[in-house]
């Protein structure tokens, strides 16, 4: 299976694929054209701009990339010298933009996070981790923020709130945890229950989601031996069940219930899984 991966600019997903021949990620064309908005059909634009430009064609190649249809097939890619070619001749006010948001990408505490979640995974690591306790979810965000915060697997002694809900009192922060680790993990609908539960108390200062959704597919896989393809959850309709698994947890269960694979061994599952998860917690001004 090849590796690959899925940024998201603006919300429109970038598909990336690892060659380890030349050591580098490349990048869909069709889906950088689409990034941009360019009105026109963007594979149609790209096949006419490649054969246009051979400053194009010289730094593209074919590598395999996940259709719709799931399945894989050779698809142009460009490298990030042919994303600086490409975004210098389409006429887009989101060129510059997108440049930025490329070359911040390795940088950015987001995606050094990301890189340490794809690698407790591919190094197997995630298999030594306690799982459904308190102590295996802080040894899932120890893992992915070490070296990034200082307070990486450390349960928060501070309250914290977001959009005006304050999560559980950092005073009964403990109390609060040990009830929800004996919670039932016997059903999809008390795990879910309990994974709602762990999001209400956010144990953490930051970087709850993004860890404690590892840890509910560790539950799952433990349990059901299932897990959640995520990619199958849109951000909004994930973000808005959430926020209504404070009162019911019906919509979140049946977003969950609907995604529920039984491919637990599956890597590209599971790392377009990170991916979503880490777009899930992007800032998004069109989120209501």
């Amino acid at each position: 299976m090849p590796k690959t991966s899925v940024r998201f600019f603006k919300n429109t997903p970038v598909r990336a694929v690892w060659d380890e021949e030349s050591s580098k990620w490349w990048f869909c064309a069709t889906d950088t054209v689409e990034a941009l908005k360019i009105s026109v059909s963007p594979r149609k634009y790209w096949n006419s701009l490649k054969r246009r430009k051979k400053e194009l064609s010289s730094n593209c190649r074919q590598l395999k990339l996940k259709a719709s249809d799931g399945k894989f097939y050779n698809t142009d890619v460009i490298d990030e010298q042919g994303l600086n070619t490409l975004t210098g001749i389409i006429s887009s006010n989101k060129s510059e933009t997108f440049l930025k948001w490329m070359k911040n990408l390795e940088t950015s505490l987001d995606e050094k996070s990301k890189l340490k979640a794809y690698e407790l995974f591919e190094s197997g690591l995630i298999d030594n981790i306690e799982v459904g306790t308190v102590k295996g979810l802080q040894q899932i965000h120890a893992y992915i923020f070490g070296g990034l915060y200082d307070f990486a697997g450390k349960i928060r002694r501070m309250n914290i709130s977001k959009d005006g809900f304050i999560f559980a009192s950092a005073k009964h922060l403990p109390e609060t945890l040990r009830m929800i680790e004996q919670m039932p993990e016997d059903t999809l609908e008390n795990i879910v229950a309990k994974y709602v539960e762990m999001n209400i108390a956010h144990p953490f200062m930051e970087g709850n989601g993004r860890s404690s959704r590892i840890w509910l597919d560790a539950i799952l896989k433990k349990k059901l031996g299932a897990c959640v393809d995520w990619s199958k959850i849109g951000k909004y309709d994930y973000l808005q069940a959430m926020k209504e698994s404070v009162v019911k947890i019906d919509k979140i269960f049946t977003l969950i219930k609907k995604a529920l694979t039984t491919e637990i061994n599956s890597r590209e599952i599971i790392m377009k899984g990170i991916d979503y998860s880490y777009y899930y917690e992007e800032i998004d001004e069109k989120m209501p």
